[in-house]
This record gives structure tokens, sequence and C-alpha cells, in this order.
């Protein structure tokens, strides 16, 4: 039987939380593939892989490969996947029961009647915890004031994304058949290149819909996080690798769909903050350096694309001169880092 969708769960040392994730995608049950894959962990990760695929052989399946970050594991996941449609959950994090099967009902009926979809968009949750588990806060990112509801729609009918809201990779299913067509192929140990995952595709994507059901619970909490603040300021080469790189996929990219070319612009300009905010709070020299030499790389590699991003609203509060300038782009920043809860 085919496969309505492949859903890929990419595992490093995921011992403590592999089976909390897996108790919400199994009851998708024969029509879904979910491919587990260990990335080379050194915990119980591969066994427990293992003794899943040994339980639900129709829907499960072990991948064991040599550590090579997140994204590898994502690459792996989609030169695998025999499903029509393809998603990413992480292993610490979940999916709603409700909106799941809402999901694979939508697609189930757009199968059957031989409907063409590259890209399906729903709501997820920032769901913040405390050293201990519980829960903190939930915050519900939907794309109600941009998106049509209920019907299929191009890039055309796209209205502009507000600041602060991206199509993240919690957001989308994309087609099989279109990331594998362009090769999408993620960097290996290389931290956030979820960002690459859903950015690369847009200027190929035709036809979409937009499912509003919060489908998506994005587990907020963990001091070692990769998304948290003291964590992302360790690796600001990593943030900067993954925005330049962001950049070299821009200027290659095809620009035959204007709203296609904005969103991707949208999603840079984000990059660019984040990259520059936190090169400002980590506050030294060499960062701030790193952080006038990548605005710089922008303005020599594409002078129209510069001038877009310098001149909006977060590139110029990031911009802002002097030790002055800087503190008043910090506490802009924890305005919306309040406002959002993104770390």
């Amino acid at each position: 039987m085919m496969k309505l969708l492949t859903i890929t769960v990419p595992s490093y040392n995921s011992e403590a939380y592999l089976d909390r994730c897996m108790a919400t995608l199994l009851p998708g049950g024969d029509e879904v593939e979910i491919l587990i894959v260990d990335d080379g962990s050194t915990d119980r990760t591969a066994e427990i892989a293992d003794e899943y695929e040994r339980k639900y052989p129709n829907i499960v399946r072990a991948i064991h490969k040599e550590n090579g970050g997140h994204g590898d594991a994502v690459t792996t996941g989609i030169r695998n996947a025999t499903g029509l449609f393809f998603k990413v959950v992480d292993s610490d994090d979940s999916l709603a029961p409700e909106a799941y099967k809402q999901v694979l009902d939508f697609l189930r009926r757009i199968v059957k009647k031989n409907h063409e979809l590259d890209m399906l968009i729903s709501n997820f949750v920032y769901d913040r915890h405390d050293e201990n588990g519980d829960v903190l806060r939930q915050k519900s990112i939907d794309y109600r004031k941009t998106l049509p509801r209920g019907r299929f729609f191009s890039w055309k009918e796209i209205g502009k994304f507000q600041t602060g809201h991206y199509l993240l990779m919690h957001a989308v299913i994309y087609r099989t058949s279109l990331l594998k067509g362009i090769n999408l192929t993620l960097p290996k140990h290389t931290f956030y290149v979820d960002n690459i995952y859903v950015f690369q595709p847009l200027p190929y994507v035709k036809n979409i819909y937009y499912l509003d059901v919060c489908l998506y619970k994005y587990f907020i909490g963990r001091d070692d996080q990769s998304v948290h603040e003291s964590v992302m300021i360790k690796r600001l080469d990593q943030q900067y690798r993954v925005t330049k790189l962001m950049l070299e996929i821009y200027n290659s990219s095809p620009k035959d769909q204007k709203n296609a070319n904005d969103a991707m612009i949208h999603y840079f300009d984000m990059m660019m903050c984040v990259s520059s905010i936190l090169s400002i709070r980590e506050g030294s020299e060499e960062r701030l350096k790193d952080k006038e030499k990548l605005w710089k790389q922008l303005e020599e590699t594409n002078p129209e694309l510069y001038g877009i991003v310098r001149n909006s609203l977060l590139g110029r509060t990031m911009n802002l001169p002097g030790k002055f300038g800087r503190k008043c782009s910090v506490v802009g920043y924890k305005v919306v880092n309040k406002f959002f809860g993104f770390n």
C-alpha cells in the first residue's frame, strides 16, 4: 500500500523523550510511514528504534547512521521516504491527536480526488516547560491573517507575512517528490538547518493549502536546547553559516513567483536579524565585527536584496549606531521575544 505520509524523526540520544513523541505519531496507522533516524546515538535510542520497528513493522522503520547532525538525519529521511507527503517531527516534540487525524483525513481526500498539492501549512504551538517538565506557557502560532482558508491557492493569493510570522519547519508538510526533485540536501554537523529545509523549496511550490488546525507541539524548555538563547550565542558561527547558505540559495533560486520571492526575503530578513541581535547580545568586538562582515557580504553579493533587508523594520533596528543604538536593539529584541516566546 502506498504510504500517505512519511514522518521522519531525527533522533540523537533521545531515549528520554522518544517514547512520548512516538505515542503521538503511531495513531496515524498503516497509512503513515515513521522513519526513526538514529543519528549515531550513544544512549539507548538505537535499541528503542529497533523495538518500535519490531512491534510495528508496517509503520516504523529504524534507520541507523553515523552522526551527521540534524540536517543529515532529515536528508536521510527524504532519501528513504516512500510516502506521498513528508513531515519532520523532532524527537522531543509531538503532534496533537485530533489535528493529526484531520491532517490525514485531508491528505486522504485530496489524493482520492487527484488534487495537486506541494505544501500543506498548519498551525503550531510553542509548548514551553520548566526544568521539571511542567507546562509554563503555550503560545499558538497561526496564519489566519495571511493565508486563505478552505481552498487551494497559489503564491499570487498570499498577503505579506507579518513580522514574527514565518513558515517554520513545524508548520509545513511538503510533497515528497518536490523535495527529492530539487535534491534538497542539508549540510552535515550544522545547527539551525531547519531554516534551509523550509526556505529552499519555497520558489518551487505552486499549489498550497492552509489547514487551520494546531498540529505541531514544539517543546521548549531544556537548557541545552539549540534554540535556547545562551546556546545560540555559543553557536553563532553556525547561525552565520546557515544565513550565508540561505543567501547563496536565494541568489540561485528562480524568481518567477513574486510572492514566493517576497516570502523568501521576509524569511531571510529574520535570519539577518537573529544573527545580528545575537552578535550584539554576545557583545565582544570580534562578534560585532562579524556582524558588520555579514551585512557587508550581503551588500556585495546582492545589493538589491541588501537594500530591501537593510531598510526593513528589523534591518533598521539591528543597525542602530553606537552603544546606545545597540542597547535599543536589545530592548526591541526583548519585547519581541517576550511577545512571541521563541526562546
